[in-house]
């Protein structure tokens, strides 16, 4: 087993690919604590599970409850080996009609929010002295512009530079920061992204989904069982040479 004995904590764990992440880190033997905003939804995933796994509430944009988690997580652990920066939001609308809300939520979410558990879990990370793990979920978002969808878009362009970044800045405390960027995965998030083309480009629920899949030369969505596997081997001794990548798991929408 790649991850026996260690400790992930992974944010937005309790739905999607963060759970399917949860999954595959326990086969691995890992101990896995899923912090979500959804406290009853983290719950059930984890009693689903298993003993191996726990649930914390927790809120990415509250630095005070980031501090608080971490620093529960090491101590009752005994430190925090992998970290996953997994917890995102979607919205999209022409530049025309974004708001200033909408910017506030999706940066707060998914740039402010990785930032500091990055702060955090790299801190304790270095207290304990046995180096780590950082993943970040990108996208295929993040590699190219939308015009429909520039909030999400340059969110996601940033969690890619404050990948490398934060890989040079942690590489001597032998922390290792990689990235994974996701193309289209089937499941929630998709409903959602599919319903704001539809409301955006006048189309009916589905169109959009079927003209995506459609246009992957794969020739389908991915699923968490799809993205797992690389998630394992950034978390494991195996990506021990790898450092501020961030790697493309899309069907070949994208090629880098």
């Amino acid at each position: 087993m790649r991850l026996k004995d260690k400790v992930a904590l992974i944010t937005g764990g309790a739905r999607g690919i963060g759970l399917g992440f949860a999954e595959a880190f326990v086969k691995e033997g890992a101990k896995v604590v899923i912090a979500d905003i959804d406290i009853d939804r983290a719950t059930k995933a984890a009693e689903a599970i298993g003993p191996a796994v726990k649930a914390v509430k927790l809120d990415v944009t509250d630095l005070d409850a980031i501090d608080t988690v971490v620093k529960a997580v090491d101590a009752e652990f005994g430190g925090i080996d992998i970290l996953v920066n997994n917890a995102a939001i979607f919205d999209m609308a022409p530049i025309n009609d974004i708001t200033e809300a909408s910017y506030d939520k999706v940066f707060a979410i998914n740039l402010k929010g990785p930032l500091f558990m990055m702060k955090a879990v790299s801190n304790v990370m270095i207290a304990r002295g046995r180096g780590g793990k950082i993943i970040n979920m990108a996208s295929q978002a993040g590699r190219r512009g939308e015009a429909l969808v520039l909030l999400y878009c340059a969110s996601k362009a940033a969690i890619i530079s404050a990948t490398q970044s934060a890989a040079l800045g942690l590489v001597k405390y032998g922390i290792n920061v990689n990235a994974i960027a996701p193309g289209v995965v089937d499941g929630e998030h998709w409903d959602i992204v599919d319903a704001h083309f539809a409301k955006w480009e006048g189309l009916k629920r589905g169109e959009k989904k079927a003209a995506v899949a459609k246009s992957v030369p794969i020739g389908r969505f991915a699923t968490p069982e799809d993205i797992k596997g690389l998630a394992v081997f950034l978390a494991s001794a195996d990506s021990d040479y790898i450092l501020a990548q961030t790697y493309n798991v899309d069907g070949g929408n994208w090629m880098s």
